[in-house]
């Protein structure tokens, strides 16, 4: 779990190198234009919605250590080759490349800690995950801020060769891993004859699940860099800088309360906590729609629109040992890695619509943009108490089925004992 842990920090690490300064790259410094810009954002989403399918059955077929390994090398190729382009055709190339192998990357390391986890350990061990790839991303972007320069395509070059050399690091990391024995789905003939996409499709609660997932990522993540920017320039009138700023306090929210967080959630039914950060995040829009309103001057706007993402932050922290963990536990034996590829799948696809939907209506519409993801927090609120009555108290109350366990397990233990 250790060397999971730190070879996911590495890869963040090379991440926060090209991430922010991606569209800049290609618009900008290559000359390729917006379009083209705007269409390799766009060739990311595509081609994880393509690969995620296929490499949830990998995973299970295959376990998902090699998966992982593949897509690490696909994934180095496709950044050595962004920051060796120089036309239109050969950066989409170098980014669905990396856009794929990023892509399965997600599945595979989730399932690697599931098959290295208990159901005691696993909210912790996602809670860690999220916090050191959160600070590998901003220590990444730090040390790139200062690295890049936009008149100059090497210095570029040398971000994405660091960006690949992390992906490689990362897999002779892995490589020295040795998982638990896991059952796959050659282990289990009757998933194997009911095919696990049927399967999973028939798990009323892990569609619930995918639902309210969508609902979350397409409220949060899919307006970070799309609407919710555009808003704050629009229409609060937030400097560039400020909006730096802003980012800066998300991260840093997510790695200061993680774990302070973790103690609190971590006794907690788990559609309660997802049902809290439903409301926390209606705060949050409810503090942007006082950044825009104009009366609060300059000060108080920005001051209104950094807290906005750092209250996001706060309840990403709140996510992160419950959502992934959850998704394990829904999983029938052996389908873990089935199950996280299609939970992937929803995540992208709200990314996806998320800023084709949030940018023009924040640009243009800031108002109803505010109150819509409004209401789409406390929609988050009203599917998490409803997913509550799907879920065994075991799936939903985790801590207290473990404790039930411990407990029989002595009660069984205690008759050999007095008769030994």
């Amino acid at each position: 779990m250790r060397r999971i842990h730190v070879g996911n920090a590495l890869s963040a690490f090379g991440l926060g190198f090209t991430v922010p300064y991606l569209y800049v790259y290609v618009a900008q410094v290559r000359g390729l234009g917006s379009m083209t810009a705007g269409l390799v954002l766009a060739v990311f989403a595509v081609a994880a919605l393509v690969v995620l399918p296929p490499a949830g059955r990998a995973i299970v077929r295959r376990g998902p250590l090699p998966v992982l390994l593949a897509a690490l090398v696909v994934a180095a190729v496709g950044a050595m080759g962004l920051g060796l382009a120089g036309n239109a055709t050969a950066v989409l190339l170098a980014a669905s490349a990396l856009g794929a192998g990023q892509a399965v990357m997600q599945p595979a390391l989730a399932t690697m800690i599931v098959d290295c986890s208990t159901s005691e350990t696993r909210s912790r061990a996602f809670a860690t995950q999220f916090f050191l790839q959160n600070l590998g991303l901003g220590v990444g972007g730090l040390i790139g801020g200062h690295l890049v320069d936009t008149t100059r395509v090497s210095s570029f070059t040398v971000l994405f060769g660091i960006e690949a050399a992390m992906f490689l690091v990362l897999a002779g990391v892995l490589a020295t891993v040795r998982i638990p024995h896991a059952p796959r789905i050659t282990d289990s003939p009757d998933a194997g004859r009911r095919g696990g996409w049927r399967q999973l499709a028939g798990n009323r609660a892990m569609v619930h699940l995918c639902v309210l997932g969508f609902v979350l990522f397409f409220a949060c993540y899919g307006q970070f860099e799309s609407g919710l920017s555009a808003y704050g320039v629009e229409a609060a009138g937030i400097s560039t800088s400020s909006l730096g700023t802003a980012l800066a306090a998300n991260t840093l929210m997510i790695v200061v309360a993680q774990f302070a967080v973790l103690k609190f959630v971590e006794r907690r039914r788990r559609t309660r906590v997802i049902a809290g950060v439903g409301l926390i995040w209606a705060v949050a829009w409810l503090t942007a729609g006082y950044a825009g309103l104009g009366h609060a001057g300059q000060e108080g706007a920005t001051a209104a629109f950094v807290s906005t993402y750092a209250l996001f932050g706060l309840g990403e922290a709140m996510l992160s040992p419950t959502v992934a963990p959850l998704v394990a536990d829904l999983a029938p034996e052996g389908m873990a890695g089935q199950y996280n590829s299609a939970f992937a799948l929803v995540k992208q696809l709200a990314l996806a619509v998320g800023p084709a939907v949030g940018g023009p209506l924040a640009a243009s519409l800031h108002g109803p943009y505010v109150v819509t993801f409004l209401l789409f927090s406390l929609g988050i609120t009203v599917l998490a108490l409803r997913l509550g009555r799907r879920l065994t108290p075991a799936q939903d109350r985790p801590w207290n089925a473990a404790g039930a366990s411990r407990v029989v397990a002595r009660s069984d233990a205690a008759p050999e004992s007095v008769s030994a």
